[in-house]
């Protein structure tokens, strides 16, 4: 699968250069970027999706004292 991305021109020529001189393809080190930070962009905007919903009454909230005493670890 083939994924198109624009990059300022500051950025852009960081990668030209980070490529020219380690010789390895651009498409390297974009790869590594996203791979090692994809896990903290989805933490980061799944949970703003779920503070909206909370805000908006559209998903359930429920106490510790509440969850605690469901699963019966209240003792």
């Amino acid at each position: 699968m083939s994924t198109s991305v624009r990059f300022s021109p500051e950025i852009e020529e960081r990668l030209d250069r980070l490529a020219r001189e380690t010789g390895r393809a651009k498409s390297f080190y974009i790869k590594q970027m996203v791979e090692g930070s994809i896990d903290d962009v989805e933490d980061c905007y799944l949970a703003e999706s779920v503070l909206e919903r909370i805000r908006a009454g559209k998903e359930a909230v429920h106490s510790s004292a509440a969850v605690r005493k469901e699963l019966g670890l209240d003792d």
